[in-house]
């Protein structure tokens, strides 16, 4: 191969709040900076990024961003300076082809793929049109493919009959989490919530995260206390949560990093019953602060947890978490080192390099 193009980093990650992919880019991107020589990766930022880390080697180049639409920024703006400007070519973090300037694609996993019965309403049905001619796009046209689990390397290359050696598996960490303080002041606003005596879960209020699991759950387990942390999305919502909600349950709604860190240090244990996950970031953050994990027996999980969670099944509430919680498990430690924002922000450099060269 012989690509010699500069890589150019989509940075409309800088717009939206930090989680899952958003961080991923976010963190990688920070540390490729730190990596790489002086301009010798670049970065486009849309012009309404507010909150920008003060890059000292990477190239920064601002471009206008006309309202919200991501859609207009990748096709239109970040395609049509690519198309002007050739001797760039992009580095794409967040599940986007730009079928006329193929580069480097990462595709985190292929939910919209799978479970067609999540999405239900117009609008949802038309972002899962969206997104599947997406992976399409990426499979046919990204010069490079990346993912972020065995697990999800193993369903696109399946899926979209792509040789397994087209698709590099570079994990996620929660390496960030290590640099918050905690914000005990939580506690204050829910006085509810005493230490070791609440579950905790976290991640957006969709249907595959499961916040279904911990209803029924909880409806059935009233001295069990649930603290939820999650945004409602405007896609594929959760029907249950527009019921009555089980008292035992509280909704935290979005929270900053330092008061997830204070609730993961002194829950009982941190829940996801997710029954789709590429990675599934949040048990390795509650990992790292000291946290037991109980996730669902599903998707990536069991691949990278291994032995340190205890698991359960995403359809059925027939069990005692308290019981669940007294089976042994495996030190965590190694689970820790193994998912490395250095050790993954070396592998993208090295794709980059190779790439460029």
């Amino acid at each position: 191969m012989n690509y010699k193009k500069k890589v150019l980093i989509n940075g409309d990650f800088l717009c939206r709040r930090l989680t899952g992919i958003e961080r991923y880019a976010y963190e990688i991107t920070r540390r490729l900076d730190k990596i790489c020589a002086k301009d010798e990766i670049a970065i486009a930022i849309p012009s309404n990024a507010k909150n920008i880390p003060d890059y000292k080697n990477l190239e920064v180049i601002r471009l206008e961003k006309k309202g919200d639409s991501n859609i207009h920024w990748q096709m239109i703006t970040l395609q049509g300076f690519l198309l002007k400007n050739k001797k760039y070519t992009i580095l794409e973090f967040g599940n986007t082809a730009l079928p006329l300037v193929p580069g480097i694609v990462f595709l985190h996993d292929i939910y919209c793929e799978f479970f067609p019965e999540d999405f239900v309403s117009k609008r949802d049905k038309l972002i899962r049109l969206y997104n599947r001619i997406q992976y399409r796009l990426i499979a046919n046209f990204a010069k490079i493919i990346a993912t972020v689990s065995e697990y999800s390397k193993k369903e696109i290359s399946e899926t979209f009959n792509i040789a397994p050696s087209r698709i590099n598996v570079i994990y996620s960490s929660a390496d960030h989490i290590r640099n918050i303080e905690p914000d005990f002041s939580i506690f204050e606003q829910f006085p509810a919530l005493k230490e070791k005596q609440f579950f905790f879960s976290l991640g957006s209020l969709s249907k595959r995260k499961n916040i279904k699991w911990i209803i029924e759950y909880a409806k059935r387990h009233p001295e069990s206390i649930f603290a939820i942390s999650g945004t409602s999305l405007p896609t594929v919502k959760v029907n249950e949560l527009d019921d009555e909600i089980p008292k035992n349950i509280i909704l935290l709604d979005y929270l900053d990093d330092s008061k997830v860190k204070a609730l993961m240090t002194k829950c009982l244990a941190f829940v996801l019953p997710s029954y789709y996950e590429g990675f599934g970031l949040t048990p390795l953050e509650a990992l790292l602060c000291g946290a037991q994990i109980i996730i669902a027996k599903a998707a990536s999980l069991p691949e990278i947890y291994g032995k340190t969670a205890h698991y359960i099944d995403p359809y059925d509430i027939d069990i005692d978490l308290d019981i669940l919680l007294n089976d042994p498990v495996e030190n965590p430690n190694a689970i820790i080192a193994k998912y490395s924002y250095d050790i993954s922000a070396g592998k993208v450099y090295n794709i980059v390099k190779d790439f460029t060269l």
